[in-house]
């Protein structure tokens, strides 16, 4: 028999911040949370008595880059089974999981060496460089996602919203034209020209099907069973991970009336709206302006939750009061930010050149917003999950790894994982784990909480609550119950890689074999980069075969296995340290969760 439902319900904002192909651990991670919201959904219908009855509802999802690629493959997998992808051993570690969106798109992608694919030169045109790799790829799993099957269609599940909002930054290269009108010395008033790059594709996913059309608040209906504005989608996952100059930059095609009333944009859009029926604009990676646009999830969650309403003597919102909170913002990223050391000052024109572009990025991601909240250590209304683990050096020793260092994906700026499969399948049952811990471990209230604050209160009464306790917060209790006993301390669920360990490794001579294709694709961006004719191309091709085959190459090259050796990724680099089979061993360490 069902449990009686309570009349309250918790609100989780999921945002996804940008990861290359990175993006592998943030799917693992999605994989496991829509596999535990579903399990505590089959516990209830189940009648098991010792299940809480509170509900969790994900109301939005955003994300910049590959965490907002994810956040639309997450809209297209909701109405069918998500069959979630286990460890495989270590036979059949390489199969392939079409059934499952996560995995198939992240991890399979079009096969297991996609570097090649990258160094391919068949986007080349003459006089024509569009991007230094390859991106044709991108383009083909795209597709993929939008595809969705009639046969089997369901509902979207309870625990996700029927009007599901999700979003994804973009960085707009032409911008939201506006001007500030001052006094000057002629008749009309002087204008002060500026414009807005922070752009954003927002979609509401209808889970019933029963589409209400409103360009009033700027949410692109989205619907996956009849195909409307899937093209709009698929256009936007890619334009919000066009890492730029490395892949190709974007255009994105919408109705005018629609990004007019962009949410996030409508201070520019109100009082200066694109013209016309549509606007079509050009765009790089969202990352660049907004790579963790957790504030802009927040916004969303304010107009769902009646939390924000609530606030304390000082002012402070409920969302900052575990006793209180009904919502809280859940950031997922696998390249968390660092303390920065101290600043090295030099006035070298290489490297002020370097300190500019340095602090025109961070100030274009800088969050001005309620800082006073973010600020906050105290804050329950936000939450990270990022990379953690016990990681083997070559050299035989262990260390403890976080953020990128814990993940296969993080060498070369994150597009280690498109040279080897193996990384890829390491990062999202990594994902995975890490998720299964915080959960249990860390999504967490008090057991004050559990008496005060009334979603919690009534979802425990009548309940054994030890069955969930936390085993590293003593006195705490998990937001999303999990069913399954707690793994074994020093368990790390993951595959045997062809290194003989949990942790993957490259040979150095798999990636020498990529040099020709360095090479050549090298030679066709020196090739077509200018505009030549003639004896003056020979010359240049001539030069170019010259060159690239000693510096150039052996330059990229070198770049390439630095980094992999700094992630201890390589074996058979000079210098390195040997490690037989038997001396590795690879304990669990929790993940890098944090409450801010």
């Amino acid at each position: 028999m069902p449990q009686p439902e309570t009349n309250k319900k918790f609100y989780v904002g999921v945002c996804m911040a940008g990861a290359v192909s990175a993006g592998a651990y943030t799917a693992g991670v999605m994989d496991y949370l829509m596999e535990a919201l579903e399990e505590w959904r089959k516990q209830k219908e189940s009648g098991n008595p010792n299940t809480p009855s509170h509900e969790v509802e994900i109301p939005v999802i955003g994300g910049a880059s590959a965490g907002g690629m994810t956040g639309i493959i997450t809209a297209a997998a909701l109405n069918h089974s998500i069959t979630p992808v286990k460890p495989p051993q270590t036979a059949n570690a390489k199969e392939e999981h079409p059934e499952n969106k996560f995995y198939h798109s992240w991890v399979d992608l079009l096969g297991e060496d996609m570097f090649s694919m990258m160094l391919d030169t068949a986007d080349m045109e003459d006089e024509q460089i569009i991007s230094l790799l390859n991106s044709s790829f991108i383009d083909t799993v795209a597709s993929r996602v939008v595809q969705t099957d009639a046969v089997g269609w369901k509902p979207a599940p309870p625990y996700i919203s029927k009007d599901l909002k999700v979003f994804a930054t973009l960085t707009n290269l032409e911008g939201f034209g506006y001007n500030i009108a001052m006094k000057g010395t002629g008749k009309s008033p002087a204008k002060y020209y500026m414009s807005i790059h922070n752009d954003y594709a927002c979609f509401k996913l209808n889970a019933d099907g029963e589409m209400q059309h409103s360009e009033e608040d700027g949410w692109i209906p989205l619907d996956f069973k009849t195909g409307e504005n899937t093209d709009v989608a698929k256009n936007a996952a890619m334009a919000t991970g066009a890492f730029p100059v490395g892949l190709k930059s974007r255009e994105l095609k919408r109705e005018a009336a629609e990004v007019n009333k962009l949410p996030f944009c409508r201070d520019v859009t109100d009082h200066f709206p694109v013209k016309g029926p549509y606007c079509t604009t050009l765009n790089v990676d969202g990352g660049v302006i907004n790579n963790e646009p957790f504030e802009r999830v927040r916004e969303v969650l304010n107009n769902v939750a009646t939390d924000d309403e609530k606030e304390d003597e000082n002012g402070n919102k409920a969302y900052n009061n575990e006793n209180k909170f009904g919502s809280t913002v859940l950031l997922i990223d696998p390249f968390p930010s660092h303390e920065p050391g101290a600043f090295k000052s030099s006035q070298k024109l290489f490297d002020v050149v370097g300190l500019t572009f340095g602090a025109m990025l961070e100030q274009m991601r800088a969050k001005p917003a309620k800082l006073a909240d973010a600020m906050n250590d105290n804050c329950v209304g936000q939450f990270l999950i990022a990379p953690s683990r016990r990681l083997p050096k070559l050299d035989g020793t262990e260390k403890d790894a976080a953020g990128d260092e814990a993940i296969a994906c993080g060498a070369m700026g994150g597009f280690s994982g498109f040279l080897n499969k193996e990384f890829r399948i390491h990062d999202y049952f990594l994902g995975r784990f890490n998720c299964e811990l915080f959960l249990r471990d860390y999504f967490t209230v008090s057991e004050k909480a559990l008496n005060e604050n009334e979603i919690f209160r009534q979802g425990y009464a009548g309940i054994n609550k030890e069955a969930f306790a936390s085993k590293r917060k003593e006195g705490h209790y998990q937001i999303i119950p999990i069913f399954t006993p707690h793994p074994p301390e020093g368990q790390l669920p993951m595959p045997v890689f062809s290194s003989g360990s949990n942790w993957p490794v490259m040979e150095e001579k798999k990636v020498d074999a990529f040099e020709p294709a360095v090479r050549k694709r090298a030679q066709g961006l020196l090739m077509n980069s200018v505009k030549l004719k003639g004896i003056e191309k020979f010359l240049v091709w001539v030069g170019a075969k010259v060159v690239l085959n000693g510096l150039l190459t052996k330059k990229v090259m070198d770049a390439i296995k630095k980094s992999l050796q700094a992630q201890e990724l390589l074996r058979g680099a000079p210098g390195e340290g040997k490690v037989s089979e038997g001396e590795v061993r690879l304990v669990r360490k929790e993940p890098a969760v944090k409450e801010t």
